[in-house]
């Protein structure tokens, strides 16, 4: 299996299985809100499409990064989503990088949203699916995030049926700028409860899979073969890190 880390911007619509991260906080709060009981997240482009994606259906719940905004029920934060009785519900998600992300690879043949906290059942999701090369697709700050960049490499090692130590690559999480940014309260709708839950490793037993579903783009949780974890990998993924090849342009 080959690798490769590109920025949304850097997409070149070639991708046949990608891996969509953002560890801060997209696709950790939407993993909390498949916890909580939510049945489906549908990824809206922008705020003024996800409120006519909630006009034409009044039961579901509108969420967006940054500070709490009229028409919006809900904030772009797990620390938050923690504590939210979602039973059922369907959360329609705007965020900046996230989802802009996912909606640039939801036609392809494989699309995966990660994070963290899904790094495990991710990893077993492409095994699963016998997939021959994974595109992970780092979202925030054009693909240099240092926590979406690290999240990429512990999958990347998993893939190769390496067992990391997860605890580096969660160090580079906690230590980054965004995580900085969280903690100072520069940006709105944080939690303080927010960077440690984008930190841990595994919390959840699902994958999570973008698909069109009648014209929109659907998140649904994916759940995968517990045994998988220890079956032998596919085949090793190809070891670009630290070289110019893993950052590709």
């Amino acid at each position: 299996m080959d690798s490769r880390v590109v920025g949304t911007p850097d997409l070149d619509g070639t991708e046949q299985v990608a891996v969509v991260i953002d560890v801060m906080r997209a696709f950790t709060t939407a993993a909390w809100a498949f916890h909580r009981g939510a049945d489906k997240i549908v990824l809206a482009a922008d705020a003024g499409e996800a409120l006519a994606i909630k006009a034409g259906h009044p039961g579901w719940l509108a969420l967006k990064d940054g500070a709490p905004v009229s028409g919006f029920d809900l904030v772009n934060s797990p620390g938050v989503i923690q504590g939210t009785d979602l039973a059922g519900r369907t959360v329609i998600q705007k965020t900046t990088a996230g989802t802009v992300g996912a909606l640039a690879v939801v036609e392809t043949k494989l699309a995966l949203c990660a994070s963290f906290v899904v790094a495990g059942a991710t990893a077993r999701a492409l095994a699963d699916a016998g997939a021959d090369s994974v595109t992970f697709v780092a979202t925030g700050e054009d693909g240099r995030a240092a926590e979406d960049l690290a999240c990429a490499e512990y999958m990347d090692r998993l893939l190769a049926g390496d067992r990391p130590d997860p605890g580096p690559y969660l160090h580079r999480a906690r230590t980054s700028p965004a995580a900085d940014d969280l903690r100072s309260g520069r940006r709105r709708g944080a939690h303080p409860t927010d960077v440690e839950l984008c930190v841990e490793v595994d919390r959840f037993d699902f994958a999570m899979k973008v698909g069109l579903e009648e014209g929109m783009a659907v998140l649904r949780p994916l759940r995968t073969r517990p045994e998988a974890a220890s079956a032998e990998p596919v085949a090793p993924v190809s070891r670009l890190i630290g070289s110019q090849h893993w950052w590709c342009q």
